[in-house]
């Protein structure tokens, strides 16, 4: 049955299950496509969703045999109980798979390469990076609009003042209420760069980060670290220039702290290898070079020594 598509199986298979509960005839072949059909159906569904799908069927069922005000003629249930069965068992092997395709199962868009442009239902537009993966859940668009992100892809959000907008990528999630944005994930580092509109971004073990336009939060490839930069033409030559608006570590190593402070501020720092690992919690929120390098100083009980560009930590 390969050359079907999902509809063709679908409506295939419910004229099938209509004629034989009305008692018309199936032919050997019919018969043969439909147990095919079912068994490479099922190898879709896990137990769970199983359950869950009938448990669904079931519900749908109970009005039938339990409800007050239904009478069920003995009559007939003599005179079709195969084909009464054989719709209860359809219902089971079949209801399972279309519950669980058409109403539990998320939608999932990948590309491989290129771009890929996807068109949500409340008006978002998601445009998907190479090797990006987009998962959305059958309940969407509900009060608040979720999808799943692996790797990079570009948002165009349709504004709502009562749904959020809701990504969530790998270790961190942007809430957006209508706005422009761009997500990044390559290996460790993580970014969010804002174009139009508000956005809040949340990582584990750091505090949220709430962007404006033409800012950017990263992690720089470092766990529970976040940063804020503000991108801006510069007045004489026009080129785009950038500042870090915002530094926060919590119980981060020492060296990993170092290698983001001299990325940031085109610095050497030198400090006692012994200590490389030991954690720190610090915010350099404001401060210029000098002054985050003295606060880092004082969380290690130390003496700073400046030399040009470069600075010096000891005991």
């Amino acid at each position: 049955m390969k050359h079907f598509n999902y509809k063709n199986i679908e409506d295939f298979v419910f004229r099938l299950w209509t004629r034989e509960v009305s008692g018309e005839a199936t032919s050997e072949k019919e018969k043969e496509l439909l147990a095919q059909w079912k068994i490479n159906a099922e190898q879709d569904l896990d137990a769970v969703h199983m359950k869950e799908s009938k448990e669904r069927v079931l519900s749908g069922l109970e009005p039938y045999f339990t409800s007050s005000d239904t009478t069920i003629s003995i009559v007939g249930l003599k005179r079709y109980p195969y084909q009464i069965a054989a719709a209860i068992i359809l219902l089971f092997s079949l209801g399972g798979f279309f519950t669980y395709h058409t109403f539990i199962k998320p939608d999932i868009y990948i590309t491989k390469s290129g771009e890929r442009i996807v068109h949500l239902e409340d008006g978002s537009v998601v445009t998907l990076l190479p090797g990006a993966e987009l998962t959305v859940s059958k309940s969407f668009p509900a009060s608040t609009r979720v999808v799943n992100l692996k790797g990079d892809a570009i948002f165009s959000v349709a504004k709502s003042k009562t749904h959020p907008f809701i990504v969530y990528a790998d270790g961190f999630s942007t809430k957006v209420l209508g706005t422009v944005f761009k997500i990044s994930q390559s290996g460790k580092k993580k970014a969010v760069d804002l174009y139009e509109g508000k956005v809040a971004v949340s990582s584990a073990g750091v505090p949220v980060s709430f962007l404006k336009p033409n800012q950017k939060w990263t992690n720089f490839g470092v766990a529970h670290t976040t940063a804020v930069i503000s991108f801006a033409p510069d007045k004489t030559s026009g080129k785009q220039t950038s500042e870090l608006l915002s530094l926060s570590f919590n119980d981060v190593p020492l060296k990993e702290v170092i290698t983001v402070l001299e990325g940031n501020y085109n610095t050497k720092i030198y400090y006692p290898k012994e200590i490389e690992n030991k954690k720190i919690t610090a915010d350099f929120t404001g401060g210029t070079v000098g002054e985050n390098i003295e606060s880092l100083a004082f969380i290690l009980g130390f003496e700073v020594q400046k030399k040009d560009n470069t600075y010096l930590l000891k005991k």
